[in-house]
């Protein structure tokens, strides 16, 4: 991770989600921008993991070689 950190809740908070974890900005964007609130907390009921999610591999595979402080525009989802 690069200097900046921002605190992401696996299961939202509008779904009751108190736990953060640390993710890179640009990540954070990422998943907002690819899944909504319910998709959300639908993955971390399950146990799945968000970086095994097939949506989030083009993201993942481009941003892999990305230096930590790297930043662009992210798009939301359609």
């Amino acid at each position: 991770m690069g200097a900046r950190i921002e605190y992401h809740h696996p299961r939202p908070k509008s779904r009751g989600g108190r736990l953060t974890v640390p993710v890179h900005p640009i990540c954070h964007r990422a998943i907002h921008a690819t899944f909504g609130n319910a998709d959300l907390a639908r993955i971390e009921a399950e146990g799945r993991i968000l970086a095994t999610e097939p949506s989030l591999e083009p993201f993942l595979r481009w941003i892999a070689d990305k230096p930590p402080d790297f930043h662009a525009p992210t798009h939301r989802r359609r």
